[in-house]
């Protein structure tokens, strides 16, 4: 199977994996590589580097918008094998290390399986190694405030919630925002298209979650790179406020 690699702007580059994405920063054939998909995802991952006429000896960094086993995933194997540094939040180091779990647990999903797509996406889940034991030995903190010196400038966002130490990573430049898991446009659990949040059983607190969607809210771009979903055309602003107003009146339900 051939990764689904969409250029959506000058080296900026949106993948879709099997059911998560993950973004490609291009200079030449150097790459940042923002999140890692699932371990399944392995193939795709280095299939998707080809593609841009990159390798994973040419990935300058590793950037995690958060430590979800669906994002990590290839991220310790390029650590081992290749030596490249993974970064992210200082706030989700210790995740990535797990030296504890913050994710959705078996039992929340089986409370939650009669919803529409639920057993489905977990019985993927479980298939891709969305439970297993995969840490990052050495993930390290972004080296300085502001643009990062990588491929693509990335800017950290701290968008805590859905993790304590979930970022999205800004680019001003291209008015692209590659958003993780604080906001998408679509998921196998959930019937909703467009810009929305994650259904609430998979965030670690869900009114933190609700909160940075205003963080998102601000910043200049009208390219969405969701963690979850097709890639979301129009102001960011706009797509973070209906994600919130479709937030509140499922609350209000």
């Amino acid at each position: 199977m051939r990764a689904d690699v969409r250029q959506v702007a000058d080296g900026a580059y949106l993948v879709h994996g099997s059911n998560t994405n993950w973004a490609l920063l291009t200079e030449g054939d150097a790459v940042t590589l923002v999140d890692t998909g699932y371990p399944g995802d392995r193939a795709l991952v280095l299939d998707s580097l080809a593609a841009v006429g990159s390798s994973p000896e040419a990935v300058v960094a590793v950037l995690l918008t958060h430590a979800h086993n669906d994002h990590l995933g290839s991220a310790e194997y390029l650590r081992a094998a290749h030596g490249t540094p993974v970064h992210l939040h200082e706030a989700e180091v210790p995740h990535a290390r797990r030296d504890f779990l913050h994710q959705v647990s078996a039992g929340r999903v089986l409370r939650n399986g009669w919803r529409p797509g639920v057993l489905p996406w977990a019985v993927h889940a479980l298939r891709s190694g969305g439970t297993a034991h995969l840490p990052v030995t050495a993930p390290e903190p972004f080296p300085a405030a502001g643009p990062l010196d990588l491929p693509g400038r990335p800017v950290p966002v701290h968008t805590p919630g859905h993790t304590l130490g979930h970022c999205a990573y800004h680019l001003p430049h291209a008015g692209v925002l590659i958003s993780g898991d604080a906001l998408v446009s679509g998921h196998p659990t959930s019937r909703a298209k467009g810009p929305q949040l994650l259904p609430d059983m998979f965030h670690h607190e869900r009114a933190r979650a609700v909160a940075s969607l205003d963080v998102l809210a601000g910043l200049d771009a009208d390219v969405l790179l969701p963690g979850h979903g097709p890639v979301h055309r129009g102001p960011v602003r706009d797509a973070a406020l209906h994600a919130a107003e479709r937030a509140g009146a499922e609350r209000a339900v």
